[in-house]
């Protein structure tokens, strides 16, 4: 049952279903009413996990051949790939009547693009296409909080939207920061992600501009009145220490900052999106 529940790529489902279930909060301004909040939350989580799941079989073999990957339980042999893909179906076909049935269509219809997005379109095809391939294909995982706000009011607001452009944003220079630091693994497998086409200094660059742009995104919840004072104190200490990474990486070569920027990046859109939630709740209160 562990190599099932390694295929879901737990700890990247679990940011996703954060993001979603600070949708579901954002979406209202009182509490989400429980069945939107609960099978909401487990039909985004089983989508989720079904994609983790197609994507370990689209890629078992690339995975085989990078260190990071080559212990996955498809490469290693503990799980099938039939096995894989019939569990796969499974969870997606469950997420679909759970989101379809006790939810509303449309967040059934956006989940299961999403899904389609990233382990197809994203996993087949743009991986594998150009340089952009996470830019692009960032859109599939960059919609869990327009999920998440759809399943609690049956629409899509600009709000939801700004959530996505701030997610959409913040992946090129989260990913790109591992790419830099599996650069020799994705050249092997011929995947041509940023540093390998274009190299590390160019990656660097790019990963400093789009933490700007990131930045300037970060503080339209603030100008647009979505969120108060208490949000824009916390992203500008988070955007200043985004931007310190950014500009180290950029200025030097030091060994173990990519990941150490990577890893950042993950805590940086927890606490981004904790503060959209706490500031909505104490906003009325200060």
């Amino acid at each position: 049952m562990r190599d099932y529940w390694q295929l879901t790529k737990p700890r990247v489902v679990a940011l996703v279903v954060f993001t979603a279930i600070v949708g579901m909060f954002l979406a209202t301004p009182g509490l989400p009413p429980p069945d939107a909040l609960g099978f909401g939350t487990l039909g985004i989580w089983l989508a989720a996990a079904s994609a983790a799941a197609i994507n370990h079989v689209l890629d078992r073999r690339i995975d085989a051949e990078m260190a990071r990957t080559r212990y996955r339980p498809i490469p290693t042999g503990h799980v099938t790939e039939t096995a894989a893909l019939l569990f796969a179906f499974a969870l997606g076909l469950a997420s679909m009547l759970i989101l379809a049935l006790l939810v509303n269509s449309l967040t059934a219809l956006l989940t299961f693009a999403s899904l389609i997005g990233y382990s197809v379109v994203y996993t087949v095809w743009l991986k594998r296409a150009t340089p952009q391939n996470i830019v692009i294909g960032g859109a599939a995982g960059a919609a869990p909080p327009v999920l998440g706000w759809a399943a609690v009011t049956n629409s899509v607001d600009p709000h939801a939207l700004l959530l996505f452009l701030i997610i959409f944003t913040w992946t090129p220079p989260h990913f790109w920061a591992l790419a830099i630091a599996r650069r020799d693994d994705y050249a092997k497998v011929g995947i041509p992600m940023l540093p390998v086409t274009h190299g590390v200094e160019f990656t660097r660059l790019h990963i400093l501009l789009y933490t700007i742009l990131l930045t300037l995104v970060t503080l339209l919840p603030y100008l647009t009145g979505m969120s108060g004072l208490l949000y824009l104190a916390g992203v500008v200490v988070l955007d200043a220490v985004f931007l310190w990474f950014a500009l180290a990486m950029k200025k030097g070569q030091r060994l173990g900052l990519p990941m150490r920027t990577f890893k950042y990046s993950v805590n940086y859109l927890i606490l981004l999106f904790a503060l959209l939630l706490g500031d909505h709740y104490l906003r009325p209160m200060l």
